[in-house]
């Protein structure tokens, strides 16, 4: 792997910040979204009863799903990490489903819990753009009193309302930029999510999803392959042949596409979604994380690309 990427990456980011990498322990506290029922069932098309989570979290057992308690997701989680990677420092992730869709009170005595007993170096709050107001931004800006980096990450998907509809997002590109407003205004930083390659997105609507982000000012993205997996909406019209997820060449000129358009400041810090294989369906022809990360930079090297060369 060349030492400079053509993309601005987080472990970059991360040396020059800080001289050191900050591991997250993602946990799941048990919230749901506004677009599912209270059994997590129900919501965005692509999004299975489990949603965003770390291996460590949960286990998944046919149609039951198994929460360990936050402190006990933090212990594994920084367990492991020390075990695998020998890291010192950790930021708490709250990283499934939409960690703000509760009252401020609820949500204060959950970060709290989760902050208590352990040092921590961030608070990473992922959520929905409709899951965030000013009492729940001011909340969040709390906790920058006691000297932890907050971060809130927003899922855009795409910035196209006619995708976002068909996906079941429920929401709109209005309602994410105002939600990003919120975050950026009251100082925090500001994460965006998106999805690559869903039916019926091309170049114009990649195009669309630039713009939404670099309007939204973010120091971060995360960039997403669709995953279609077993149990959701997606799934079932992938079985009619009416929904296919990109390959790897295909999912390639998208990211090139978007990251030439993006803003050459932007942190990207993740390139490719890793649903376990006993869940995922489509696509079956991606390499890992590290391999794919090879493969992305020595095109974009060949080609001459590089994060915001063409910023719009």
């Amino acid at each position: 792997m060349p030492e400079a990427l053509p993309w601005n990456s987080y472990s970059s980011y991360l040396e020059k910040k800080y001289g050191y990498r900050i591991w997250r322990v993602g946990v799941d506290a048990g919230f749901s979204c506004p677009n599912r029922s209270a059994d997590r069932h129900g919501g965005c098309v692509y999004c299975d009863a489990l949603g965003s989570a770390a291996a460590y979290q949960r286990s998944f057992d046919g149609n039951e799903v198994r929460f360990q308690n936050i402190k006990d997701q933090i212990e594994r989680g920084r367990s492991f990490m020390r075990r695998r990677y020998k890291a010192e420092h950790f930021a708490l992730y709250f990283q499934a489903f939409s960690n703000t869709f509760a009252p401020v009170k609820k949500l204060r005595e959950i970060y709290d819990a989760g902050l208590e007993g352990n040092t921590w170096d961030a608070l990473i709050v992922s959520t929905r753009p409709d899951c965030i107001d000013e009492r729940k931004v001011a909340l969040l800006s709390s906790y920058k009193d006691r000297g932890l980096e907050v971060c809130v990450e927003l899922g855009l998907q795409s910035g196209c309302d006619e995708i976002l509809k068909a996906m079941n997002r429920g929401h709109d590109v209005s309602c994410f930029l105002n939600a990003a407003e919120l975050v950026t205004d009251a100082g925090l930083e500001l994460s965006v999510h998106t999805i690559l390659g869903f039916p019926g997105e091309g170049e114009r609507e990649l195009e669309m999803t630039a713009r939404a982000v670099n309007t939204a000012k973010p120091q971060f993205i995360k960039l997403h392959n669709l995953n279609i997996v077993q149990g959701t909406a997606l799934y079932e019209k992938y079985l009619k042949c009416e929904a296919q997820a990109p390959d790897l060449q295909d999912y390639i000129a998208r990211a090139c596409f978007l990251l030439r358009r993006i803003r050459p400041d932007i942190v990207v810090e993740r390139l490719i979604c890793d649903t376990p294989d006993g869940r995922l369906v489509s696509p079956t022809d991606f390499p890992d994380k590290t391999t794919f990360i090879k493969v992305l930079s020595q095109y974009m090297d060949s080609k001459g690309f590089r994060q915001g060369d063409l910023f719009i």
